[in-house]
């Protein structure tokens, strides 16, 4: 019997729908089912009560011929060497994706996409399986390949639709099931099984098997308070790398799970006084050592430490105490492992062919390509989905600066302008600001924060008015500068004396978060603590001091894990913060003046609520080079709102230190970072403090404790 070249399309496996010719078509008025088995010896229809056996049109396995009815509810029943079984025909559905979602995803405006592309559990037809949708442009062939397949690709290969946009129901297929897809790529050839990009849950490395999840499972959760991340309110962040936060040192040094984790971390950040925890990323990646920011299935909590419904009852917990979740979002880049989306047809999908414009040299990872609607819906939808899904409540972009510029970290030679010549990323640009507009249009409570480490201007202003349209950017000047002055002999401090200044020349052109994050207590750079000057007494009063000069600086406050308690050691992520260190006084002091740190913070409304305005901020003394004091007052909106941060960055004690303050009267320390309850020498002035009237104003005598900040506000 000949076969018409259809036929062989689908035996050779490069028909991109097979379901034209497999299932149950009307020919020439009868009704004829196709149905290709490989390995199997005999199949029949299953109708009603009748049960037709099909005639073998090709040895590969290939059966078809004229059954009773034309009625698709029927089933297969095919015989192998083995035994026999009976399944429903996968090309009897229907189609899974609709006329509006091929427009919208064409258009790349399908913001939901994520409940339509990937691995949907679901009822068609009265029938129980797996919808599996994917996009690959230009492919010739695509199959879905798992447990409910034996992983042959040729008994799923699926139909496309629209613009590369490949989809197929698998009857049987349930969740908890392992697949891939097997892809025939434009010039012929096999290309590696792919996890899926849009699965929500994937098998720890080195598996790396997709998994099947029913998302609309995950429950519906209470969200953090309504004005966490506003302006005007207490935003202090506890940094946190799941895998390394707390080990099970007796097990093997296990991770904790996210029951785990639950179950102890929110407690612990919240009686800290955290406001916010933010979780580096959680998104499923092959490799350890990046720390999450080398992520694959960008959909998927990592399984490392549980399942998905596991992550979602720690965001849960971590609401339950009040505080809101920040995840860490990685649209700049993705390693090129080859089950990823690298190559995804066998030709540059998501990221860019030319290697100066699609890789980035300092990482050796692939760079999307912003310009391709498909790849920025992807990107946009995945944002959306863990506020929609996962209920967190803000995100921070990682390496946004290696977004913005064609020539970051680049040769003159390495890269390509934009279409106007220039270096700026035009298209990046474009997904930023759209990125943002959505998050804050669709989740009006939820903020977005840019790690973008240059000079970029605006990167927190409204997009209407030429902005990128972050709810904050992080403040890597005010870092720098700072670290390099506290890590300074105190002798050589007054040479310095602008390093502590000049970030007040622009703390306000941005919503700035003051972050002391990972990436200061990583590659040979040693912790916090560590970079501090002189003897053991010294290095815990400077550290106290920076600590407590960062909480009273305008802007935001982030603070890596460990360094609450003033981890000595550079971090490692392969293994547990020293908890131990909290057996000794030093290291106490510094987590019980964190704790108070926290509580000022939260309490004192003049050092929150203008954060981000210059109103809220004053010098008193800014030019006592000599002795390195700084002095500065904070207010907030309200007029009787004040507080006075005077610090002293030198061992020596300043008594009956002069400046001016605003109001008359008694005044008080509310805290001292010189206290011996946090491990100082009891210098202060207790006993209050008397703001006394002269010519000019009120002046304010008192003694400076060496290498510490005091707090002070007026007597109500």
């Amino acid at each position: 019997m000949s076969l018409p070249s259809v036929a062989y399309a689908i035996l050779e496996g490069r028909h991109s729908d097979p379901f034209a010719y497999l299932g149950l078509h009307d020919e020439n008025g009868k009704p004829v089912v196709r149905a290709f088995i490989p390995d199997a010896r005999q199949v029949s229809v299953l109708q009603e009560d009748s049960a037709v056996k099909l005639p073998r049109l090709h040895e590969a396995g290939l059966f078809g011929g004229v059954v009773k009815s034309s009625d698709r509810h029927y089933k297969l029943r095919a015989e192998f060497s083995g035994g026999a079984a009976e399944f429903e025909d996968a090309y009897r559905f229907g189609p899974i994706l609709s006329d509006l979602d091929l427009y919208l995803l064409g258009e790349g405006a399908h913001l939901e996409l994520y409940r339509k592309l990937g691995a949907h559990p679901c009822v068609m037809d009265g029938v129980a399986g797996v919808a599996f949708a994917i996009f690959v442009p230009n492919a010739r062939r695509v199959s879905v390949v798992g447990d409910f397949n034996h992983w042959d690709g040729r008994r799923h290969a699926m139909r496309v639709r629209g613009l590369g946009f490949w989809e197929i129901f698998v009857p049987g297929a349930a969740g908890g099931d392992n697949y891939k897809y097997e892809i025939v790529g434009e010039d012929g050839g096999f290309l590696p099984l792919k996890a899926d990009p849009l699965a929500f849950a994937a098998r720890l490395r080195p598996d790396t098997a997709s998994v099947v999840l029913d998302i609309a499972c995950l429950r519906a959760i209470e969200p953090a308070p309504a004005e966490a991340n506003a302006r005007d309110k207490p935003i202090a962040i506890y940094e946190v790398h799941l895998g390394s936060w707390r080990r099970k040192a007796e097990e093997g040094n296990r991770w904790l799970t996210y029951r785990e984790l639950a179950e102890e971390l929110p407690a612990y950040a919240a009686e800290q006084g955290f406001t916010h925890i933010e979780f580096l990323p959680v998104m499923e990646h092959p490799f350890d050592g990046s720390w999450g920011y080398q992520p694959i299935g960008l959909f998927a909590p990592t399984s490392r430490f549980g399942t998905p419904a596991d992550f979602l009852h720690l965001v849960e917990a971590c609401h339950q105490k009040g505080l809101a979740v920040i995840l860490d979002w990685v649209p700049g880049h993705f390693p090129d492992d080859p089950h990823g989306l690298v190559r995804m047809n066998g030709h540059a999908v998501y990221e860019h062919a030319d290697p100066r414009q699609g890789r980035h040299l300092d990482w050796g990872t692939l760079i999307y390509n912003y310009g391709r609607t498909e790849v920025t819906n992807f990107l946009i939808a995945n944002a959306l989905f863990w506020l929609d899904r996962y209920g967190v409540d803000g995100l921070r972009v990682d390496a946004v600066a290696s977004m913005l510029y064609l020539d970051y970290s680049r040769p003159t030679d390495a890269w390509v302008p934009n279409r106007f010549g220039g270096r700026e990323n035009i298209d990046a640009i474009e997904l930023l600001r759209r990125a943002n507009r959505e998050v804050f249009g669709r989740f009006p409570h939820a903020t977005t924060m840019a790690e973008e480490s240059t000079a970029w201007p605006q990167v927190s202003r409204p997009i209407e008015f030429g902005g990128l349209g972050f709810g904050y950017k992080w403040n890597m000047g005010w870092m720098h500068d700072t670290l390099s002055y506290i890590k300074r002999e105190p002798i050589y401090r007054k040479y310095h004396h602008d390093e502590i200044r000049f970030g007040l020349h622009y703390a306000f052109s941005e919503n700035f978060v003051l972050p002391l994050s990972h990436d200061e207590v990583v590659h040979g750079k040693g912790s916090i603590l560590a970079r501090m000057p002189g003897d053991d007494w010294q290095r815990f009063a400077n550290l106290r001091a920076y600590y407590a000069m960062m909480y009273g600086h305008p802007g935001k406050k982030l603070l890596f894990m460990g360094g609450e308690f003033a981890q000595a050691a550079e971090w490692s992520h392969e293994k547990s913060l020293d908890w131990h260190l909290l057996d000794y006084a030093p290291h106490q002091g510094v987590q019980r003046l964190v704790h108070d740190l926290n509580h000022l913070y939260r309490t004192l409304p003049a050092l929150h609520e203008c954060d981000c305005d210059a109103e809220g901020f004053q010098w008193l003394v800014a030019d006592d080079v000599n002795q390195s004091v700084f002095v500065w007052l904070r207010r907030g909106m309200a007029d009787d709102d004040i507080c006075v941060m005077a610090v002293n960055f030198t061992p020596e004690v300043r008594r009956g230190y002069r400046f001016s303050v605003p109001v008359g009267g008694r005044w008080r320390e509310v805290l001292n970072t010189d206290s011996a309850y946090y491990g100082g020498g009891d210098v202060g002035n207790g006993a209050g403090l008397t703001a006394e009237a002269e010519a000019d104003g009120f002046v304010l005598t008192l003694d400076l404790p060496p290498l510490a900040t005091l707090f002070l506000v007026p007597e109500e």
